[in-house]
């Protein structure tokens, strides 16, 4: 799988948690901020990814995350950790 596509999947995945009603406002607010970042052009796709990882993991600590917005968020995780290694 390519960059390009790990990132649109886990744009795709992070939209699905951003309507998903049943997660916290702040959880969804904070999903769309790392769809933005990830889909921004200002560092390398690297820098992106590991900065999407960093807040993402931050996000799963969230006490009031539903338990399958959390499983989510792992594997955009795992997928955006391919990407970060890989440069």
């Amino acid at each position: 799988m390519s960059e390009a596509d790990v990132i649109k999947k886990c744009v795709e995945l992070l939209d699905k948690i951003i309507e998903d009603m049943t997660v916290p406002r702040n959880i969804r607010r904070a999903a769309t901020q790392v769809k933005n970042e990830l889909l921004s052009g200002k560092e390398s796709l690297a820098v992106r990814a590991t900065s999407a990882i960093s807040t993402l993991e931050e996000l799963t600590n969230d006490p009031n995350m539903p338990l399958h917005a959390r499983t989510t968020i792992w594997s955009i995780v795992s997928q955006l950790e391919t990407v970060a290694v890989e440069k």
